[in-house]
């Protein structure tokens, strides 16, 4: 790695431990589970956190553990469920913190260096290249217009900070990329930085236009996108979308591959009706789905 020790030390004392726990009642826990660990950075010494959203979705109580061992309990500031992102506050000053910067000046093949947790005081560092730059789509209806992908695999819990060897954090380290190798995922730093004001004062992006939300895991097929999954009772499930449907059309516009379905799905809102064409059992099929909201859907149990 070509980071030098000192650095990634001073960029350790930033980095802390996350340990959530969510009620079993809440509709993620089906696949997150009930106890959920990540990592998180200090990006504000008031006590700013920042991380991945789905270690802290739905939490009831969210434990933070600094460098030395000390741990305390965070609020939930804001969450991103486009993203990916979500914003910690602890009631604590004075803290070590690293500002967050664009990564858009970055090129493939640099150096950078991951850090993660992998208990309340211990770290870890893996060091790499940047081998992509570009979109990065998902089956959990998900799609990063630009993404990080590094030739090093995530050291921790996912939420971790991404450092260039010059010490600037670029990114937020979402999850490991097995199925191509051992490389890891980052969410750019200018994705927070974009947002981080309305963050800060109404808990999401309140500027970027209510997506629509299916729930159902999208998986490319030579012929089209086929449902490898649905959330239970998320509004596909609902509006009669079965596992195994291979989607057509949406609103009469062909979506031969999963970036067409989100892009045609996201010009529709929460609560409106959607036109589906599917084949089931070899025959087209003309579904109406009312378009969910992600966000209400997951929202905290009071």
């Amino acid at each position: 790695m070509d980071a030098s020790v000192e650095l990634v030390k001073q960029c350790l004392s930033s980095v802390v431990y996350i340990h959530a726990e969510v009620p079993a009642a809440h509709p993620s826990t089906r696949i997150l589970g009930d106890e959920r660990m990540g990592t998180g950075t200090v990006i504000d010494p008031s006590g700013l956190i920042l991380t991945v959203n789905y270690v802290v979705m739905g939490a009831e109580t969210i434990q933070v553990s600094f460098a030395k061992g000390r741990t305390q309990r965070a609020e939930i500031v804001a969450q991103d469920f486009e993203l990916g992102l979500a914003l910690l506050k602890v009631k604590r000053t004075g803290l070590a913190s690293v500002p967050v910067a664009s990564s858009e000046r970055l090129e493939r093949g640099q150096s950078v260096f991951a850090l993660g947790s992998t208990g309340p005081r211990e770290r870890r560092v893996a060091g790499g290249l940047l081998t992509y730059l570009g979109e990065f789509v998902a089956y959990w209806e998900y799609l990063l217009e630009r993404s990080l992908v590094c030739s090093a695999s995530n050291p921790g819990f996912g939420g971790g900070p991404l450092f260039t060897v010059a010490g600037r954090m670029v990114g937020v380290v979402s999850l490991n990329l097995s199925e191509i190798g051992r490389c890891s995922l980052a969410i750019p730093g200018e994705c927070f930085e974009q947002n981080r004001a309305e963050y800060l004062r109404y808990g999401r992006a309140i500027s970027r236009p209510q997506r629509a939300w299916l729930g159902v895991f999208a998986h490319p097929l030579d012929e089209g996108v086929v449902v490898a999954g649905l959330v239970p009772n998320g509004p596909g499930a609902r509006s009669g979308i079965q596992e195994g449907d291979v989607i057509v059309s949406l609103d009469a516009r062909q979506v031969p591959t999963q970036r067409d379905l989100y892009l045609s799905l996201w010009r529709r809102g929460p609560g409106e009706r959607i036109a589906l064409e599917v084949m089931r059992d070899n025959e087209l099929k003309r579904l109406d789905v009312t378009g969910g909201d992600r966000a209400d859907f997951y929202k905290q149990i009071p």
